[in-house]
């Protein structure tokens, strides 16, 4: 495993798995299977229902708590400064830890204020040990880096070969905040697993495109967030650690870059009108 240090000092596995979409009935065996398969970071969120199966895969595998890497973030209609506290509280409850590794706002909308406040606050009683967001561009980070008393420590964000956010990591760099990847395969869109490039990327190496996508964001010093329901495909995403790509191969892919998004483009109206519609589905869940 290679890891990051972020600019708190807190050491960061570089690789890790996401639960994203992993139904609750599926989740537990799924982070056990990882666990076994070699992976000790995990992410998850209040709003994919499923991190009391995460807790309950931890406390059972038999590994020492810290061994592991846990990431949750707060979902929209958890934001503002109480509303936030409490979320996390009730995290902490179902993941079954009383330190959370990294927290992260979920989406740049609503009370982002008041939220990182609760953030802070949190951070500085030794119950989060890092705090940060998810999706903020380059703007919004610079304004929540700016007027608060602790910079982020993490941005995650869409990042894969069609979308490789370099103007965003740049201004990450230069702010000291750690950039992660949610959906380093965009989720196989765009024929993406078979890219003539990275087909032959990965035919030269021996390794599967999946592989070579993430050996690309390690070198890159992007955190990344693999997923699988299959202990073997699980296997083969953190069998990235015995080989290099070289720079001819990492400008290759970097001519891959379309700079859009394969999913939504959080900066425009309509995504927040999706984000709102989304609250409302999922009220009843959290």
């Amino acid at each position: 495993m290679e890891y990051v240090y972020l600019s708190n000092g807190v050491k960061m596995p570089k690789l890790g798995f996401g639960v994203f979409q992993i139904a609750k009935e599926d989740c537990e065996q799924c982070v056990l299977d990882a666990i076994q398969a070699g992976y000790r970071h995990f992410d998850t969120a209040q709003s994919y229902f499923n991190e009391e199966e995460v807790g309950n895969a931890i406390s059972k595998c038999g590994i020492p708590r810290n061994e592991f890497f846990i990431t949750t973030k707060v979902w929209i209609d958890n934001y503002g400064y109480d509303k936030t506290k409490h979320s996390i509280y009730l995290s902490m409850e179902k993941l079954k830890t009383d330190v959370i590794d990294l927290v992260l706002l979920h989406q740049p909308f609503n009370d982002t204020y008041g939220s990182y406040r609760a953030l802070e606050e949190l951070y500085e009683a030794g119950r989060i040990r890092a705090i940060g967001v998810s999706n903020f561009p380059p703007d919004r980070l610079a304004d929540i880096a700016a007027f608060n008393r602790i910079q982020p420590h993490v941005n995650q964000v869409e990042t894969n070969p069609l979308n490789q956010q370099i103007k965003a990591q740049m201004n990450m760099v230069k702010r000291d905040v750690q950039i992660e990847a949610w959906a380093p395969f965009g989720e196989g869109k765009s024929n993406m697993f078979a890219n003539p490039v990275l087909k032959a990327i990965a035919d030269t190496h021996g390794k599967s495109v999946a592989q070579v996508i993430l050996r690309w964001l390690m070198q890159r010093n992007v955190v990344a967030l693999a997923k699988s329901i299959h202990i073997e495909r699980m296997k083969e995403n953190i069998d990235i650690f015995d080989f290099q790509l070289s720079e001819e191969e990492m400008c290759k892919i970097a001519q891959l870059d379309t700079g859009t998004s394969l999913f939504f483009d959080h900066q425009t109206p309509e995504t927040v009108d999706m984000f709102v519609k989304m609250i409302q589905d999922r009220k009843n869940k959290i």
